[in-house]
């Protein structure tokens, strides 16, 4: 049984008339939930109406150039639901071919798929969520970074009391926490569709199985779900990663991961979330912030044990007088009942043996999806822990496939994924490109929050690398004291030979946006001077980078250092 879908108010306005002045489908097509149906103009916009079903379209009652006003019916549409296809379903000759296929659209994908439409390759991506964007912008980066805002925004009313402002304590609406956070991911990801239509991308969404080294088996979500060949000269393998799991712990819908935990489906009482890498504490920041008893446990002796233990130091100062941070701390056993989850937790003296919580999160780390697409059926070589080993042109073992992001090795993160998108696409497309970058920043959007970059003073010493040092405290910055955060620091790496940049961290309001500058130096091999003679804005955050690379040069003058001056010399 078909729809029929009616015009709704377009653009806020009610009552209004529309002139069609494009229309992107046909009776026989097979559109998708957000695919583009026609453009309307009205009065001051032009406005593209998109299908918010996925089917076929069994009549069209509109014509370019017609007037078409609220509530009147325009299209009929038979739900997948009642699509009769044939399995498996083969692409015609027309639209099975192509120069590219990309396996997943996080920001890799997305990026090798429009960077190669862009150079004139016909490309088909394969997604496996309902909307582009992959773990990213669906379950990952964005959604966090908008639920890490509004805790900002509640600490920050809690503790500017200490400056005389008095805030009520805040209302906290979860519903509309939810929505805020929903409409953001659709912003984006609506954007991201949008490009690969403007690209002509042909998007499929379902999961992707390779049947040789030039074909695939899609199969497209809907009931009943469709099967397809795809023919393809080049592939990108951009499949990302899943989060990790503890095989002891019982099979319990209150044990969650941190896509589960960003849907604020429940915000618990008491929280224990095991692991404090990046994900483990940005979630603990969020449901701090929106109520939840929440404790840290992990086996390891600092915060994010990649960084410098100076560097998470005062992250750990602050959140440790907000919460419980267990460190060498391991989760032996978890009872479930009705009531709560009794952790069992060993390793740590100072730890209570026993504790009741209402939920857990599991944040531990997350492996590549290399062993689920059938790599091996296209001869390329998958290890054991499922990362595809590749080339600094990211090519795999197999001339003709490449693969990038998560998949093709750490550091996860989207940043190295786009870049190795790019570097692929430009390959594929006969260009000279290679991913050659010497560093690839992390950050941790906690509060406050750490980055580093480079080589970190630890390995340094491990590889018995001759370095100096430049730090610059924070509480002598004048922008970090203004904003009532003097508890950062800035801290950078020298070689002492050549004085170039060799690594840096920094904690502190905005860290994640101040390593871009060392990033660029580094890449650049840019000497300590260029750094601290490059006139930096006052009062800025931007200023400790300079002053730090001025504590190195012994020519601070924001600092007393006495008889340390020259130790770096």
């Amino acid at each position: 049984m078909s729809i029929e879908i009616k015009l709704d108010s377009v653009g806020g306005k009610e009552d209004a008339s529309y002139e069609i002045i494009e229309i992107y489908v046909k009776e026989g097509d097979y559109i998708r939930v957000n695919d583009v149906l026609m453009v309307v103009e009205g009065d001051k916009a032009t406005i593209e109406i998109t299908s918010e079903y996925e089917g076929v379209i069994k009549q069209l009652s509109i014509a370019l150039g017609q007037i078409i006003s609220e509530g009147e019916s325009y299209i009929h549409i038979e739900p997948v639901s009642n699509v009769v296809s044939d399995e498996p379903r083969m692409l015609d000759e027309k639209t099975s071919k192509y120069d590219l296929a990309v396996i997943g659209a996080g920001p890799g994908g997305y990026t090798a798929a429009f960077r190669a439409a862009d150079l004139g390759m016909k490309v088909a991506l394969i997604e496996r969520y309902s909307s582009l964007g992959g773990v990213c912008l669906n379950v990952g980066c964005i959604p966090s970074k908008s639920l890490l805002h509004i805790a900002k925004i509640i600490n920050e009313a809690e503790e500017v009391h200490q400056f005389g402002v008095e805030f009520s304590k805040p209302q906290l609406n979860i519903e509309k926490i939810r929505k805020w956070k929903d409409r953001t991911l659709s912003e984006l990801t609506d954007g991201v569709t949008e490009l690969a239509r403007l690209r002509k991308v042909d998007v499929f969404h379902g999961t992707a199985e390779f049947l040789n080294s030039k074909q695939l088996l899609i199969t497209e979500h809907g009931s009943p779900h469709q099967e397809s060949t795809l023919d393809f000269e080049h592939a990108i393998i951009a499949a990302g990663s899943r989060a990790n799991k503890i095989s002891h712990l019982p099979d319990d819908p209150r044990i969650i991961d941190s896509a589960n935990a960003l849907s604020l489906e429940h915000i618990p009482d008491r929280l224990l979330i095991i692991g404090a890498g990046i994900i483990g504490l940005e979630m603990a920041a969020v449901y701090d912030a929106l109520g939840s008893k929440v404790t840290v446990a992990a086996k390891y002796d600092q915060l994010i044990p990649e960084c410098d233990g100076d560097i998470v130091k005062p992250l750990y100062d602050r959140i440790a007088e907000r919460y419980n941070v267990y460190l060498e701390t391991m989760v032996s056993k978890v009872v479930a009942d009705d009531a709560e989850l009794t952790v069992h937790f060993e390793g740590n003296s100072e730890v209570p043996t026993v504790q009741a919580f209402d939920s857990i999160l599991v944040s531990i780390g997350r492996h590549p999806n290399g062993h689920v697409l059938s790599a091996d059926l296209a001869g390329v070589y998958v290890d054991e822990a499922g990362y595809i080993p590749v080339d600094s042109y990211q090519r795999t073992n197999v001339n003709n496939i490449f693969a990038i992001g998560d998949i093709a090795g750490k550091p996860m993160l989207a940043h190295k994924a786009i870049h190795e998108g790019k570097v692929a696409a430009e390959v594929i497309a006969g260009l000279h490109s290679r991913f050659d970058a010497t560093v690839v920043p992390s950050v941790a959007y906690t509060d406050p929050e750490v980055s580093w970059i480079g080589l970190t003073e630890k390995q340094a010493r491990s590889r018995g690398v001759k370095y100096g040092i430049g730090v610059f405290p924070w509480s002598a910055s004048g922008r970090a004291l203004s904003l009532g955060r003097g508890e950062g620091k800035t801290k950078i790496l020298f070689d002492l030979v050549t004085d170039q940049i060799l690594g840096a961290g920094i904690v502190g309001a905005h860290a994640g946006d101040l390593i871009a500058e060392i990033g660029l130096a580094i890449e650049n091999n840019i000497k300590a001077h260029a750094i601290s003679s490059t006139i930096h804005p006052h009062p800025t955050l931007s200023e400790t980078v300079a002053f730090a690379t001025e504590v190195f040069e012994s020519t601070i003058t924001d600092l007393y250092l006495g008889t340390s001056l020259a130790l770096n010399r």
